[in-house]
Order: C-alpha cells, then sequence, then structure tokens
C-alpha cells in the first residue's frame, strides 16, 4: 500500500502588508495527483495555511513523503521517501524566502 503526506510551509500576504512564511496544513492522500492537487486547491482558496490567517496564499514549499507499507511473511515493512516540492508561481526570491523558512521550521 502507498500512502503520500504533504508538509512544509506556505507563502502569502499579510494583511498589515509584507510578506512571510508560515507551516502549512498537514496533507495526506492514496493518491499523488490528488495530494498535489489538494495543495494547489490550498493555496487558491487560502485553506492550505495553518492558522497564521494571510491575506490570500502565493505558493508553498512541500516535503512530499511517499509511504510504502508492505507485508512480507507476516511482517510489515515500511519505506519512506521524501521530495520537496514548490507549488505557486514564484519568483526566486520568494523561492529563496521559502527554502530559508523551511530551514528553520525543520
Amino acid at each position: 500500500m502507498i500512502t503520500y503526506k504533504a508538509s512544509g510551509i506556505v507563502l502569502g500576504y499579510l494583511w498589515g502588508g509584507g510578506e512571510a512564511g508560515y507551516p502549512a496544513r498537514v496533507i495526506t492522500s492514496d493518491n499523488l495527483t490528488d495530494l498535489r492537487q489538494q495543495v494547489k486547491d490550498g493555496i487558491e482558496d487560502g485553506s492550505l495555511d495553518s492558522g497564521m490567517g494571510f491575506q490570500s496564499l502565493t505558493g508553498a514549499l512541500m516535503c512530499i513523503e511517499t509511504i510504502d507499507t508492505r507485508k512480507i511473511d507476516g511482517k510489515t515493512f515500511v519505506a519512506v521517501d521524501y521530495e520537496d516540492e514548490l507549488f505557486g508561481d514564484l519568483t526566486q526570491k520568494q523561492k529563496d524566502l521559502l527554502a530559508d523558512a523551511e530551514f528553520v521550521y525543520s
């Protein structure tokens, strides 16, 4: 069985002006395409934000975990792969801001 989990940092515009990063809501799915779509939809409708309350979101840097669980001879084995993925139409400066925020967050 393969499942997917995305966690990371959203980037958004603050109500008082400026731009900041904040931890994103964690998303899980059994389908990678669905997971990516949920992230994109969450950026568009603002729901990917885990509580900061941005005026609007511009993008996100998400770590996508691929979790492969298998039973072999009655034993359960789990393999996990990690891959960072950027979402949104971001400038290089915004990408750098997200990368810096991820370093501080992790």
